[in-house]
């Protein structure tokens, strides 16, 4: 399906395949002698991916690419992100490999870690709290659905990616220990407690370092994850000795599931066990991947290729919190936005910062359906290497669809504003006239970006609607422009329009001209910018136009 890209793909400058051949530069190195490496190095340069796969058998393992879930709470827009970005970097690897690479994303949820804090979003709490510090796959499901808290938030992990067409291997924490998957590395870990301890205390607090063990046993008697000393090792039983809850010294396999890993033993002991290839974390795991990476390397795995992405933010530029519950939720932008400018939103500066809140999502839709038309544009010029760098291309994996929609977000929101449009069938009235045939069945995306518009009007625009009378400038040009409309031949377009509209303010003096725009915009909708103008008008209505233009002029919009 992304054959014969593999040429583009190497000189693609865009962040996921500068990723991408870093990691097919890790494949070789990892799994070639020097001779098999320079063989591929030339079949590669020559294209010949499915010959070097079959050529080399090392390469037919599949490239894994992994992310977690924490599976105590609910998915959200996180998760989303945690999904979203190694997917992007496996379709350019694909796109870079022409497919011949197998790879596979494991989506680990840590089931198994012990239930600590109660989620606001729940029922039953009391329940829950009976259940505090046991396997979240052995806390009692609050819902009643499922056997567990566990397998209730894995089902809706599942349906959630689902939903969103990730391809993925979903692993459960408590199912890969109890079924021995991780016994190995556990093992090594017994064998090597005190080099381990080594890379680990170094880290911890003078308290902490007293108490601290990689193990974490699972009380026989209570079946509650304690954070307690391990007290004795026993490598040829394959054993540790802990003190349980009761004060009685109690023997248990490391091995089985009897134990669980602290988090950066365990991420370490996931990447070797599972072999994993690429990981991406936020910035603020910097430090954790650099200890899980030394564990990684003393359990005689090698660590996987790194990707650091930095945090978002709230509307106050503090770090999104989901304990605080600031920031949005998956929910929210799917009310106002498509999940095509969700995942856009996630692609974009993945080094940079971004708000993450209700006034960027205009805007990341506007970007998202700029850029797809950009794109579909170079793909009817065949010019495929600009394809493989504009971010639509790795919004839909590499399978973008030929067209978008023909009036952007930002234009239907002034719609709604000036027309008051509380329904899709209102807004389609001026859709239908600006463009003559267009349906919802022709324009699907348009109708849905309707259905978005309206939403957000309703809940952000108009409560914040404030308008303002002209001042003298701006009274006798928007006169002018009343004229200058009343004497366009009938069906002109938005391009004559915004020229027309662009020579009164010129004439009337607005230096610079984007003052005359953002006067039009706060006179005649109470806000401080909107799309072009000329657009507008040609959707709206010249007569409409010149009604809401002289209602301003006359004070009706202020006084209402």
């Amino acid at each position: 399906m992304l054959q014969g890209l593999s040429h583009q793909a190497r000189e693609a400058r865009s962040w996921p395949f500068e990723q991408a051949r870093l990691l097919l530069d890790r494949v070789t190195r990892l799994r070639l002698s020097d001779a098999e490496r320079d063989l591929a190095a030339t079949m590669f340069g020559e294209g010949k991916y499915l010959e070097a796969v079959a050529a080399l058998p090392a390469l037919a393992k599949p490239v894994v690419f992994q992310c977690g879930y924490g599976a105590s709470g609910l998915p959200h827009l996180g998760t989303f992100g945690e999904a979203t970005r190694p997917t992007i970097v496996r379709n350019a690897f694909r796109a870079l490999t022409e497919d011949a690479i197998p790879t596979t994303l494991i989506v680990f949820s840590d089931d198994m870690d012990g239930f600590r804090k109660i989620p606001d979003n729940v029922p039953n709490r009391e329940m829950l709290e009976e259940d505090r510090d046991k396997p979240v796959t052995s806390v009692r499901d609050p819902f009643g659905e499922y056997e567990s808290f566990g397998a209730h938030n894995n089902a809706r992990l599942r349906a959630f990616l689902d939903g969103f067409g990730f391809d993925y291997t979903f692993m459960s924490s408590t199912e890969t220990y109890r079924s021995g998957r991780f016994d190995d590395v556990l093992l090594r870990i017994l064998a090597r407690f005190d080099k381990i301890q080594s890379i680990m205390l170094p880290t911890l607090g003078e308290e902490r370092r007293a108490t601290y063990s990689p193990f974490l046993p699972i009380s026989p008697k209570s079946g509650r994850v304690l954070q307690v000393p391990t007290l004795e090792r026993h490598v040829e039983r394959g054993t540790i000795v802990f003190r349980d809850e009761d004060g009685e010294l109690t023997e248990v396999p490391v091995t089985g599931g009897h134990v669980k890993l602290q988090w950066r033993p365990d991420w370490a002991a996931r990447w070797t066990a599972l072999e994993v290839d690429f990981e991406a974390s936020g910035k603020d795991l910097v430090d954790s991947v650099r200890v899980s990476n030394r564990v990684c390397q003393a359990l005689g795995g090698t660590p996987p290729e790194a990707f650091h992405y930095e945090l978002f933010m709230d509307e106050n530029n503090t770090k999104i919190s989901k304990s605080k519950g600031n920031g949005l939720t998956m929910e929210e932008w799917l009310r106002y936005g498509t999940p095509e400018s969700l995942t856009y939103y996630m692609y974009q500066s993945p080094k940079s910062a971004k708000r993450l809140f209700f006034d960027v999502i205009p805007k990341a839709t506007d970007e998202y359906l700029q850029q797809l038309d950009a794109l579909n544009r170079k793909k009817a010029e065949g010019d495929n290497a600009a394809q493989l760098d504009n971010p639509a291309w790795h919004v839909h994996g590499g399978h973008p669809p030929g067209k978008g929609s023909p009036v952007s977000f930002s234009l239907l929101l002034n719609l709604v504003s000036a027309a008051d449009a509380s329904t899709k069938d209102l807004l389609w009235a001026f859709i239908g006239r600006y463009l003559p045939g267009a349906t919802p069945a022709s324009e699907p995306l348009l109708d849905k970006l309707a259905g978005y518009a309206i939403n957000y009007y309703e809940d952000f625009v108009k409560p914040a609607k404030r308008f303002r009378a002209p001042t003298a400038q701006e009274h006798a040009a928007m006169r002018a422009l009343v004229e200058k409309l009343r004497a366009l031949p009938a069906g002109a377009d938005a391009e004559a329009i915004q020229n027309e509209v662009f020579e009164v303010g010129k004439a009337a003096g607005f230096e610079p001209l984007r003052l005359w725009f953002a006067a039009l915009y706060e006179v005649l909708l109470g806000q401080s910018q909107g799309p072009r103008f000329g657009s507008f008008v040609a959707m709206f209505g010249v007569d409409r136009t010149i009604e809401l233009i002289e209602r301003a002029l006359a004070g009706e919009l202020v006084a209402g």
